[in-house]
């Protein structure tokens, strides 16, 4: 995870590693195999918004992930 990104989460070690957790749960749910820096960008920032909001399932922030990302290649589907 980039770690720079951590930083939102201030001194909080249990989100951190719900995060960690959830994380490396969406990249292999997404099938990433590289860690390309724009992907890893993408999903750090909205898991952190989810843990600001509150929520701390890692099964739950890797949804809420994957979620966003088929809604995006939905609307970017030619109609």
């Amino acid at each position: 995870m980039p770690t720079p990104l951590l930083d939102d989460l201030g001194a909080d070690s249990e989100a951190r590693r719900v995060v960690g957790v959830a994380f490396e749960m969406a990249r292999v749910a997404l099938g990433l195999a590289d860690h390309t820096a724009l992907a890893d960008e993408t999903i750090a920032r909205r898991m952190i918004e989810l843990v600001k909001a509150g929520e701390r399932n890692p099964d739950l922030l890797c949804e809420g992930v994957l979620t966003e990302f088929r809604e995006q290649r939905l609307q970017q589907q030619p109609k």
